[in-house]
This record gives structure tokens, sequence and C-alpha cells, in this order.
């Protein structure tokens, strides 16, 4: 039976895209909140309406290192998540992964809670199998320029399941496809975000390829109704569990549905696609939809101008 009381909950990279909506969602329900980030891709903008909280606490700190305070569940989601971002520093990516799994799991052997990890779809790597199950182990290369980002991931899923294994922690694990939405960082990379703001500048849109490669895009409302499905799962619903949005769109597809939501002439121009890059990737989601009662609800053109929404105020203030 799901637990409902109000709890005291740590979130880290609360700061972060993901972790600010999950911030918000969590104080919404009543809970206190501990948002802690280094700020290295989040923001305090994405943060600022919740300051004034008095279930709210901001603390600037690292996961690398050793935190110690009293809660009653974490959610991990401490980690630039953007190959612009989490290759700017491969071996801080891999501290952060390993070292922060570390720690937030000793964290949680210590003070008895329950602990969700924001784990990825990358630990499939460019998969052989379509689309992606959980129990399929994947096809990742361990010394390529997305390793620290994609090993350190798989890395952390292996520390949480030992952590369960040999001290009964109770662990929650999922793992994340493509998501999209307001929070984004501008500058992260990602084809929602840069197809969005190439448009909405007029500039370029640059497609890496020849644009056949796929991805399924969830909106960052329905991921964060997951996660919280998962964590007031059962205890012996452990993961990991795929969430993520079962429409496959090529990149070209997602071109054309950009360029007529925000009404741009941007000319597409293409370029080489970078080293280790997916060429399909969609979720199973069978499993999310079997222990959660859980699947996406917004389609894809709806998620979109809510985005370009956000992206076009936030060019309007910067501008």
């Amino acid at each position: 039976m799901q637990d409902y009381r109000n709890k005291r909950i740590l979130v880290t990279g609360g700061a972060g895209f993901l972790g600010s909506h999950l911030c918000k969602r969590l104080l919404d329900e009543g809970h206190e909140i501990l948002c802690v980030d280094n700020f290295f891709t989040g923001a305090r903008e994405h943060i600022v309406e919740l300051l004034d909280h008095t279930n709210f606490e901001v603390m600037r700190h690292d996961v690398t290192f050793p935190l110690y305070v009293e809660v009653d569940e974490i959610y991990n989601l401490a980690c630039p998540a953007s190959p612009v971002h989490y290759q700017f520093d491969p071996v801080q990516t891999i501290k952060t992964n390993v070292h922060g799994a570390i720690n937030v799991l000793g964290l949680a052997k210590r003070v008895r809670a329950k602990i969700f990890q924001a784990s990825t779809s990358e630990v499939y790597g460019d998969p052989e199998m379509h689309p992606q199950p959980e129990h399929y182990w994947g096809h990742v290369n361990p010394h390529g320029i997305r390793s620290c980002y994609d090993e350190g991931k798989r890395c952390a899923e292996t520390l949480f399941f030992d952590y369960h294994r040999q001290y009964d922690l109770r662990i929650k694990v999922a793992r994340i496809f493509n998501t999209y939405g307001p929070n984004m960082h501008p500058n992260d990379g990602r084809v929602v975000s840069n197809f969005i703001i190439q448009a909405l500048t007029n500039q370029p849109i640059t497609v890496y390829g020849d644009g056949q490669q796929t991805r399924s895009f969830c909106y960052v409302d329905d991921l964060i109704e997951g996660f919280v499905r998962l964590m007031g799962s059962p205890n012996h619903v452990t993961g990991p569990i795929n969430l993520g949005n079962t429409g496959e769109f090529t990149i070209s597809e997602l071109v054309e549905h950009v360029l007529e939501l925000t009404g741009s002439s941007s000319e597409v121009v293409h370029k080489p696609l970078p080293g280790d890059d997916p060429t399909r990737r969609c979720p199973d989601i069978t499993l999310a939809r079997k222990e959660l009662g859980w699947e996406p609800q917004v389609p894809l053109k709806k998620g979109l101008e809510k985005t370009i929404a956000y992206f076009d105020q936030l060019l309007k203030r910067t501008s």
C-alpha cells in the first residue's frame, strides 16, 4: 500500500531540467524538499518560484563529496545529461555517476531512506534489439567519447543493486528515454532544444547524419509522473524500469514538426554523425504499464507547443 504521509525528500540535481519539475511536483504534494545542486548545468531560474516556499530548501553541493542530512527519501538526479555537458569534463562525469552513487547510497543506508536512481536509456548504447526491454544488456562502447556517461550510469546501476542485495536497501531504478519540455538548457546540444532555438532565431537547423535515425520523445510532465509512481510502488518493484514514449520519430520528422509549429524559414543543413550516436532508440514500456499503470499522455505536437512557448519567452527575456 502506498504511503501518502508528508516526507522530507532530498533531490540531487534539483535545479536541473528534470529536478526542478520534480521538486515542484513533490512540493505540490505537501512534502519538504531539500534541493541539492552544484549548478554546473542546473540554474536558479528553474527554482526561483519555489524559493519562498516554506517547505523548500536549497543547498549548493557536489555529490562527489559525502552529504550528511536526515531525509526519508532520495531522488538521485545529479549528473549532466547532454553530450555537450557530460563530454566537457568526462572524468568529472564518471565521478558524478560513480562517486555520487556511492555517496547517496551511503546516506540512504545510514538513514534507511528509500532511494531512486535516474538512470538512462544510454545504458543500452547503440542497441541491437528494438524496442529496448529492460532485460537487454546493451551494446555499449566502453572507451568512446560517450562512455563517461553510458558506463558511468551502468556502474551506478550496479552499485544500486549491490546495495539492495547486500544491505536490503529499498531502491528504485528508472531508465529515462529522451525527455523534453520547459527548463531544458538552451545550449545543451539535444535535438529538441537545438531545433527549437535554431527555428525561433531563423538559423540553419543542424541535422547530424541523414536524419533517418530515430528517437522517442517524452514530455517532462509524463516522465515526472512515472518517477513518482515508481517511488511509490511496492518495495519488490526495484526496476530497472523504462520510462519514455513509445512513439518513434525520425530526426527529420522532428524537424518538420518544429518548422511547422514555429513558422520558421530556417533551412536544414546536414553534418557528420558524432561517434557512437545510436541509430535507433525507443523503449519497451510493458513493465511500466504493468507495475506502475503508467504510460505517456502528452502527444509530441502538444508537448512541442509548450516547449516552443517556453523558449520563445526565454529568448525574449535575454534579447
